[in-house]
């Protein structure tokens, strides 16, 4: 089963940032989940909420913020006096980078919020040499995979859904299914089986939990503590 690391060390420094995930590469995490938004300037940063409210206390929107803004609003920290901010996607990849086996970068965009994001994504990305086979995409929004998929025929996709249905799984050419502890059922991981496709499951934090998904055949998990699977 794969393990990855949910926002990085997100139980034990702020989530999604380089704090975070420095730690659970250091804690061994090979595979890595993280949240892009794409900033006014082009740039993409990785955040999971669209706004600052909950993580700095301001109501302000990262579609609405450039890179150096980001700079402005430092995140709540409850682990540490350090000064955390929201990181670029380039300044985490150089973290996870070497020796990655996995990232899972989940698009932020329901209902296309972000017009162009997937095109900026890939952008990124090609300048990595051998990073591309190793990133998979994902997204509740499924436009983003359909556009990743036309601008990039070989991505790996990833569906995220509160609603699993086989056929539409197969529609959208997705390698997995990525689906919440509460909602996860033996019977879609059947269907998804059946017909080659992978089943994540987040978020699970719970060894015994980890270890009854694994009996039950499910490929891999999201999980705060990734010190605890690896």
């Amino acid at each position: 089963m794969i393990y990855f690391a949910h926002r990085g060390a997100s139980a034990h420094r702020v989530q999604n940032t380089l704090p975070a995930f420095a730690l659970a590469y250091s804690q061994g995490a090979r595979c890595f989940e993280l949240d892009v938004h794409l900033l006014k300037d082009g740039q993409l940063a990785v955040h999971h909420d669209y706004s600052l409210l909950s993580t700095a206390g301001v109501e302000v929107n990262l579609a609405d913020l450039t890179a150096q803004d980001l700079l402005h609003y430092p995140l709540h920290n409850s682990f540490s006096n350090e000064e955390v901010y929201v990181p670029l996607l380039g300044q985490v990849l150089s973290v996870v980078a070497p020796g990655l086996q996995c990232l899972n970068i989940e698009i932020k965009n329901e209902g296309n919020l972000y017009p162009g994001v997937e095109e900026k994504l890939v952008q990124l990305l090609l300048p990595f040499a051998g990073l591309m086979p190793k990133i998979l995409f994902s997204s509740f929004e499924e436009d983003s995979l359909v556009r990743l998929r036309a601008l990039l025929p070989a991505a790996r996709l990833g569906w995220l859904t509160r609603s699993f249905r086989l056929e539409r799984a197969l529609e959208l050419g997705v390698e997995s299914v990525h689906i919440s502890q509460t909602r996860f059922s033996k019977q879609m991981l059947e269907a998804c089986h059946a017909r080659g496709i992978k089943v994540y499951v987040y978020t699970v934090n719970d060894p015994a939990a980890a270890r009854q998904l694994a009996r039950e055949g499910v490929d891999g998990i999201f999980t705060d503590y990734i010190h605890f699977f690896i």
